[in-house]
Order: C-alpha cells, then sequence, then structure tokens
C-alpha cells in the first residue's frame, strides 16, 4: 500500500536494466510513493529496449549517459533539471560491471585493464555523478543518494573477485562525499548492503545459485528480496530519514551478523554423516 512518503519528490535512478533488476523494482515503488523519475542508463542497455517498458508505466524520460563521461553526466543532470524544472531529491546508484568475473580470470591472475574499466563503471561514477552534482548544484537541499553494495566490500568472497574491491571504494566514496554534500546543502548519502539477489548481473557470479542457498540458510530472516530492497530504498529517500548519512546498512536479513546458523550447522553435520 502507497503511503506517499515521496509524493512532490523528483528523482533519477541508474541502472534499471529489466524487470529483475533493483533498480527496476525501486523506480516501481517510488512512482507509487509519488515521486517524478527520470530513468538513465548506458547506451548499450538503452539499445536493449527493455527500459521503454518501465518508462511508460512509470511516466519516465529516458536519458542516456555513459557513467564513465563527465559530458555525459553533466548533460544528464541538465536535460533532467530541465524536464523537473528544478534540481532533483533523490538519486539511485544501482551501477556496477567486472569484466574479469565476465571473462572468468581469477582474481590473483586479474587484468588490470579489466579492473580499471570495473572500477571506473562501478566505483568511480559514484564520483562522477555526486561531482557533477555538486558543481551544477543539481540536488536539493535535504536531498538523498543511495548506491548499492555488498558484504564483499568487508569479507572475503572468493569468487566475487575485484567487484569486492569496487564496493570498498564505493562505500568510501559515499562516505567522504556525504560529508562535503552534507556540509553543503544537508544532502545525505549512503549506501545498502543488500543480500545477494536474483537479477542479470549478481547471476554472472560463479556459483551464485549455491550462494542464494547458503546465504538464505544464514540469515535468520532470510535473503530480502529486489522488492523489499525497493522499498529500503525509498525509506531513504523520503523525510524519515533525514539524519541518516555516511552510512552502509544492510539489508540483508541478519546474514552480516550472524557467525553461523542451526540450519547450517545441520548441514555440515549431514555432509559429515554425523
Amino acid at each position: 500500500m502507497a503511503n506517499n512518503l515521496l509524493k512532490g519528490k523528483k528523482g533519477i535512478i541508474f541502472g534499471a536494466l529489466d524487470e529483475n533488476s533493483i533498480a527496476w523494482k525501486t523506480a516501481q515503488h517510488c512512482y507509487a510513493e509519488g515521486a517524478e523519475l527520470v530513468l538513465t542508463n548506458a547506451p548499450i542497455a538503452l539499445r536493449m529496449g527493455a527500459i521503454n517498458k518501465l518508462a511508460e508505466e512509470t511516466k519516465a524520460p529516458v536519458i542516456a549517459a555513459d557513467v564513465t563521461s563527465n559530458e555525459d553526466i553533466e548533460n544528464l543532470f541538465n536535460k533532467s533539471l530541465e524536464h523537473f524544472g528544478g534540481g532533483v531529491d533523490f538519486i539511485l546508484h544501482s551501477v556496477g560491471m567486472s569484466l574479469n568475473v565476465r571473462k572468468g580470470v581469477h582474481y590473483t591472475q586479474n587484468n588490470y585493464e579489466f579492473t580499471h574499466k570495473g572500477f571506473d563503471i562501478s566505483s568511480l561514477s559514484l564520483h562522477r555523478i555526486l561531482a557533477a552534482a555538486y558543481k551544477l548544484d543539481a540536488i536539493n537541499e535535504w536531498g538523498s543518494v543511495v548506491a548499492l553494495t555488498y558484504i564483499a566490500a568487508q569479507r572475503i568472497f572468493p569468487d566475487y573477485n575485484d567487484m569486492a574491491d569496487n564496493k570498498a571504494i564505493l562505500e568510501s566514496i559515499a562516505r567522504n562525499f556525504g560529508y562535503h554534500y552534507g556540509l553543503k546543502k544537508h544532502v545525505r548519502v549512503n549506501t545498502i548492503s543488500q543480500s545477494p539477489t536474483r537479477t542479470t548481473a549478481g547471476s554472472g557470479v560463479k556459483g551464485f545459485d549455491a550462494f542464494i542457498s547458503y546465504a538464505e540458510k544464514m540469515s535468520p530472516l532470510g535473503n530480502a528480496d529486489a522488492d523489499a530492497c525497493a522499498d529500503y530504498c525509498v525509506a531513504l529517500f523520503s523525510d524519515l530519514t533525514k539524519m541518516v548519512t555516511m552510512q552502509n546498512l544492510f539489508h540483508d536479513g541478519g546474514f552480516s551478523f550472524t557467525g553461523v546458523s542451526q540450519a547450517i550447522i545441520e548441514d555440515i553435520q549431514k555432509l559429515g554423516g554425523e
């Protein structure tokens, strides 16, 4: 049930790829809560055409932007400000890519050209977006920026590869810019560390299905799905969280603070024949 938590607010959603993506769900939930939106993704992603369905549903224009291009990002903000007739109140950064993961390159043998490309898209893009917004004064007073991350930024998950490094830097950028933008215009910047989620991007990680099952058994509440994450984003975009900033917020059903669960112990005992 919608509560008009975002009534009158305007936002930009980065990274809605298809109906499985958290950005897609977040756009739907924000629209249901009364927000006006602009949708954006890389030109190559837009050529797939799926986002046009979301644009029609949420009555949002789609503006292409390569997040590794300062020019594209500034163009996105300028067109968004023109469309809205003023600044934006929230931004979702849901962008990430690792060529090393896609190509099956082991972490100890990373192709550094792949690493640089993945870093530029997955981490530095948040800095570019916030720097452009800061320069253009594009985010309104008490605005909110959320970037999606994963617990591999703090703990080793071998097959997450260099995306773990990217997420660690992403979280650091959020903290740093949260300080500077907080001083400038009370804009808050947070990251959401989400459960493993069945998205197009997430499914590319080796052993993903097995890990989802493991996380489900480890988490007292079970894994948080994309819809639940969208609700959490809405809460962080709303005025109910105006004093929350520079935080990495775990949205994982309790996985992050569970040492071991009874379900996992029982599975191990079964394997050991005890």
